[in-house]
C-alpha cells in the first residue's frame, strides 16, 4: 500500500517546513516549470528564436544610447561590458516581471488543491534560466571575440550570480503575495522593471552615477540589490576595479527582501483561496 501524505495546511509553517512540502511536492514543482517552458513561446511565430532576439535587442539598444550616444567611457568594448550586466538583469527582470502575477493566474488552481503556494513563482525561477543561459553564450561569444581572457576571480562568479537568484526569488515572492491582496502591482510592476534598468549599472559604471553623489545618496544607490550584484558579476568575469564597501548594502537588502518576503508569503498563504 503507498504511503499516503497528510498535511495540516492551517498551521503555520516556519521556513524549513515549507522546504519539507515543497520537496513532497517536488512532482508538481516540475509539470509547473515544464508547462511555463512549453507555452512560453507556444503561440508566437518564430518561437523559440524570441528567447535569443530579445536579449539581442536590449543589448544592442544599451550599447547603442549608453556606448555612442553619452560616450560611456569602460575598459572593455563597451557592448561586452553591457551583455555582463544584462546577462544576470535579464534573469532578475524575468522572473520579477512573472513571479509578480503568477498567483492570481493559478487563481483556479489554488482554489481547487491544497499544496505549498511558493512552488507558483519559485517555478517561474527556474524557467528564467533560459534567457540567463543565452545571455550568457552571448558573452562568451563575445569575450572570444574580443580576446578578453576572464580574470583570475572567474571563480567567484557562481556567488554573484548565487545572489542575483536569491534578489530574483526575494524580490518575486514579495511581489506574487503583495499582488494577491493589492492588484494595482500588476501594472506597478513594469515601471520598476524599466526603472531599474537604468538605476543599475549595466550599461555604465557604478562610479559614473555615484562619483558626484554625496555618501548617503551612494548608500541609496547601493540599496538596489543589483547593484552589487552586477558590478561584482561583472569584476569576477574581467577583473578592474573591484567593489567597494557599498556593495554589502546590496548584500544586506537581498537578505532582508529574502527573510521577509518568505515571513510575507507565508503569513498570507492561508489566505490567497480567499483574495483570488
Amino acid at each position: 500500500m503507498k504511503n499516503r501524505i497528510i498535511i495540516d495546511s492551517n498551521r503555520k509553517n516556519n521556513f524549513f517546513d515549507t522546504l519539507k512540502e515543497i520537496l513532497l511536492f517536488k512532482d508538481l514543482f516540475w509539470a509547473l516549470t515544464w508547462r511555463d517552458f512549453r507555452v512560453r513561446y507556444a503561440q508566437t511565430t518564430i518561437g523559440f528564436l524570441w528567447a535569443i532576439l530579445q536579449p539581442i535587442v536590449t543589448l544592442s539598444i544599451l550599447s547603442l544610447v549608453f556606448g555612442r550616444f553619452i560616450g560611456v567611457e569602460t575598459q572593455i568594448p563597451h557592448i561586452l561590458f553591457t551583455v555582463m550586466g544584462t546577462s544576470i538583469w535579464s534573469y532578475f527582470s524575468y522572473v520579477m516581471t512573472n513571479s509578480g502575477n503568477s498567483i492570481i493566474a493559478s487563481q483556479n488552481m489554488i482554489k481547487k488543491i491544497y499544496f505549498p503556494r511558493l512552488i507558483i513563482p519559485l517555478s517561474k525561477a527556474i524557467v528564467g534560466f533560459i534567457d540567463f543561459g543565452i545571455s550568457i553564450l552571448i558573452m562568451i561569444i563575445l569575450m572570444v571575440y574580443f580576446k578578453i581572457t576572464p580574470s583570475s576571480n572567474i571563480w567567484l562568479s557562481p556567488l554573484f550570480i548565487g545572489m542575483g537568484i536569491i534578489a530574483a526569488l526575494a524580490v518575486g515572492i514579495w511581489l506574487s503575495a503583495l499582488s494577491v491582496r493589492f492588484r494595482d502591482f500588476q501594472y506597478i510592476v513594469p515601471f520598476i522593471v524599466q526603472i531599474g534598468l537604468y538605476i543599475t549599472p549595466i550599461a555604465y559604471p557604478a562610479e559614473f552615477a555615484t562619483k558626484n553623489l554625496p555618501e548617503w545618496a551612494q548608500t541609496m544607490y547601493y540599496l538596489n540589490p543589483m547593484a552589487g550584484v552586477v558590478q561584482g558579476f561583472r569584476w569576477s568575469v574581467v577583473g578592474g576595479e573591484p567593489p567597494g564597501n557599498l556593495i554589502y548594502f546590496s548584500v544586506l537588502m537581498i537578505l532582508f527582501l529574502f527573510i521577509t518576503g518568505l515571513r510575507y508569503f507565508s503569513k498570507i498563504e492561508e489566505e490567497m483561496a480567499d483574495f483570488v
